[in-house]
């Protein structure tokens, strides 16, 4: 039964984040707004009229969490399905594909989450072992960039021309135009009730994480306009996380389907570029393992083209962008269109950028200037960074080190909003935060404090709701509530710490988010005063 949102919950006895008081313990929320902050002995004056009382035994509440890039329906088929993340090797990966495969009974299977960087044998499998493993079913498994895939002989098939299709490759992992194409022809093969399952446990899974919002980030090449729609009806129809959609498809006519969808952008992943692990993130020099610069999928001028048309339609336009080539057609076009429509016209849009790893400090000062939000994925550099990482592999150390500069972004003053870009990487906000204050290369690295502002009040804000994602009076009611260790501030400047600790700075503190240290678990999700996740026992 969907819960009241004309209530009133009184929270006390734990640890407030909130601007309004930094030693707040007690928290008021009356309907579908946060009411009141402040101490336990003064919140006894709402103590007898409170239809709830949430008992915390010091308990932290925060905003709840924003994911700014998710793929809802693939990430419910990969935490209901086979996901291929945690394999060790190319033989683990056969052996757990063939296990899924065995119980077939019609339809295309669909997996995710190999990566032969990681296996001993260092590449994919053949398309004969694959089909083996398969034992002829149809089955397309995304690689974990979700930028090039692997299709057995039986999926190719329903796929007409495919030979002649960018990207094929008659024996292994399919880019491009003909990726493009067997994963729509997967994708399309799902059935109603498998999308709207996957869709519930990407929601459900969301919530339980304490994350209150996601923008899906949907396009013609990545899902469908059905799926889309599909999930913004179930958002609006369930006690879940709200969900915002974006639909990547390029002019007037991707323009007319977001409107028509009710996305809030024509963007998220439309193309201009790939990804790194399938050396198809378009670069300005060649890769060091491949004698390409990967692939570029706009120009400069389509961009331009696309950026007037979201703005005179009054819609956030978005770019996948994430090699240094890319990034600069993105600011060539945006800047195109500044100088036709007028610059304050382009900042009051925040317009997005996806990703948008590796920055030159010509670009960085180019979307602080042009105000486009860096919509950028820390777990990215948790997975691949380092000196002996992907990234380093693809790159060169040197070019490697340089990805993700999100200290460089916010000095700038680039507006961050942090997201998973799950199945890519998993849903895991504590995380994602964690791996932006511990960046893999030390100059990269941004306090606790500032990185959970980004997967919080930056994903509100990169959707034109400054006013959410922060608890003070008149604010929105959606809040986390989380069982965790001691409250600390992190920062990469040490001094920076030490004064943040003292009383006199009235600086909140934020969980120890130390690698090896345990990660927050979330007791209680609210969303708009709804309870979309409940791990405490109810109050009275």
């Amino acid at each position: 039964m969907t819960e009241r949102t004309d209530r009133t919950v009184l929270l006390r006895g734990g640890n407030v984040y909130s601007p309004a008081d930094p030693f707040a313990t007690a928290m008021l929320v009356e309907g579908r707004h946060v009411a009141w902050v402040g101490s336990d002995g003064a919140a006894e004056a709402y103590a007898d009229t409170a239809d709830e009382i949430v008992e915390l035994d010091g308990a932290l509440v925060t905003p709840a969490f924003v994911d700014a890039h998710v793929h809802a329906t693939s990430t419910g088929l990969a935490l209901t399905g086979l996901d291929l993340t945690g394999s060790a090797s190319l033989a683990e990966a056969l052996e757990r594909t063939a296990a899924f495969c065995a119980p077939f009974a019609g339809g295309v299977l669909i997996g995710h989450g190999w990566d032969e960087t990681r296996w001993p044998e260092h590449r994919a499998p053949a398309l004969a072992e694959l089909d083996a493993a398969a034992a002829g079913a149809p089955l397309y498994l995304s690689r974990t960039d979700v930028h090039s895939g692997l299709a057995t002989s039986a999926l190719r098939a329903l796929v007409p021309g495919l030979e002649s299709l960018p990207g094929h490759d008659a024996d292994g992992p399919l880019t491009r135009d003909a990726h493009h194409a067997v994963r729509q022809a997967a994708l399309a093969h799902l059935t109603a009730e498998q999308r709207r399952a996957a869709q519930l446990a990407t929601l459900r899974r969301a919530a339980e994480l304490g994350i209150g919002t996601l923008h899906e980030c949907a396009g013609p090449q990545i899902s469908s306009a059905e799926d889309l729609a599909a999930l913004l009806a179930l958002a609006a129809g369930t006690d879940g996380p709200e969900v915002y959609g974006y639909w990547g498809e390029l002019g007037p006519e991707g323009v007319a389907t977001a409107e028509r969808l009710g996305a809030v952008g024509a963007g998220g992943d439309l193309f201009v570029d790939g990804a790194l692990g399938s050396h198809t993130a378009c670069l300005h020099d060649p890769y060091a393992d491949a004698a390409h610069t990967g692939a570029a999928y706009l120009g400069a001028a389509e961009i331009a083209d696309h950026v007037t048309a979201c703005t005179e339609a009054g819609l956030q336009a978005g770019f996948h962008a994430i090699g240094n080539a890319a990034i600069a057609a993105v600011v060539e076009g945006v800047r195109a269109t500044a100088d036709k429509l007028g610059a304050d016209r382009i900042k009051a849009a925040r317009h997005r950028v996806e990703h948008a790893e590796a920055l030159t400090p010509e670009t960085l000062a180019a979307f602080a200037e042009l105000g486009l939000t860096a919509s950028v994925q820390p777990a990215f550099d948790a997975a691949w960074g380092g000196p002996d990482g992907m990234y380093a592999e693809r790159l060169g150390a040197e070019r490697a080190a340089a990805l993700n500069p999100f200290a460089a972004m916010l000095r700038a003053g680039v507006p961050l909003a942090f997201g998973s870009d799950a199945p890519v990487t998993p849903l895991d906000p504590w995380g994602t935060v964690r791996a932006a204050a511990f960046h893999r290369t030390p100059e990269h690295r941004i306090s606790v404090r500032a990185a959970f502002t980004a997967h919080t009040r930056g994903g509100h804000r990169a959707l034109g709701h400054d006013g959410d994602g922060v608890l003070v009076p008149g604010a929105p009611a959606s809040y986390a509530v989380w069982d965790t260790t001691d409250l600390v501030v992190q920062a990469p400047d040490s001094r920076v710490a030490g004064w943040s600790t003292d009383p006199r700075s009235g600086t909140p503190g934020l969980p120890d988010l130390t690698p090896g240290a345990p990660l927050p678990v979330c007791l209680r999700t609210v969303v708009r005063g709804r309870t979309v996740h409940r791990h405490l026992p109810a109050g009275r």
